[in-house]
């Protein structure tokens, strides 16, 4: 029985690939990857072989993408899933091919890696005895609030991710939504200019208003308690945003 590979890959550091991982991708000879030239750094970076067939697996041709794997597994041969960073499947293409192998019988092995969630998750200083990660949330602010306020009431930590344009509008939506709570934003986790921005909302958007931000964003947001939020009374005697 062929193989579907699921491979996680570095979110920034390419240094963060497991033994495992290299092994696998250095065996494979079929490779499905969102975008080859990021997966090609890897197979450089670590003078690894390459895949003797590599191919596009991405959100607009998902489709042709996943017949494609399942006539290479139906035929008997092993096939490598990975995307840009991170594990396929989460807020990436992956979900169609994964239901499809397993409609269709064939083995799926997950080689775990890096994530952008539990890695902003610790980074945050904020709790990490429950949370709920949502991805990305709606573009447009109304239903970007509603999206917010499903989780007002609950008491976990809540981890979504963000583009540098928006993050500013994501902030203002927190605090209309959510009240001025602890977040922190994590800016290129991993990377060279890694940094995290915490403190409650208002002042976090206070610093990061105007100021230009590039690269990936991962946005942690406390849960509904009581110690992870101020009331208005309280903002001049908080603490400010701080950087680390």
């Amino acid at each position: 029985m062929a193989t579907l590979y699921v491979i996680a890959t570095p979110i920034g550091n390419l240094e963060d690939l497991s033994y495992r991982a290299v092994r696998i991708l250095g065996e494979l000879e079929n490779l499905a990857c969102e975008d080859t030239r990021v997966t090609r750094k890897i197979f450089e970076k670590h003078e690894l072989h390459r895949p003797r067939t590599i191919f596009s697996y991405h959100e607009h041709n998902e489709e042709q993408g996943c017949q494609r794997i399942l006539g290479l597994l139906n035929s008997g041969q092993d096939v490598g899933l990975c995307s840009d960073g991170g594990c396929p499947g989460v807020s990436d293409p992956g979900y169609r091919i994964l239901s499809a192998c397993h409609d269709g019988g064939h083995h799926i092995e997950v080689i775990p890696g890096a994530s952008a969630v539990t890695t902003a998750l610790l980074a945050s200083g904020l709790s990490t005895s429950s949370f709920t990660f949502k991805g990305f949330p709606p573009r447009k602010s109304g239903a970007r609030q509603r999206f917010l306020l499903e989780e007002a009431e609950l008491p976990h930590t809540l981890i979504l991710f963000e583009s540098p344009h928006r993050i500013e509008k994501l902030l203002e939506d927190v605090l209309a939504a959510l009240g001025d709570r602890l977040v922190a934003v994590c800016v290129e986790l991993t990377k060279k200019f890694e940094r995290v921005h915490r403190g409650y909302c208002s002042a976090v958007l206070d610093e990061l208003r105007g100021k230009p931000i590039k690269g990936e964003i991962t946005v942690v947001i406390a849960g509904n308690h009581a110690k992870f939020r101020r009331d208005e009374e309280d903002a001049a005697d908080g603490p400010s945003a701080t950087e680390f």
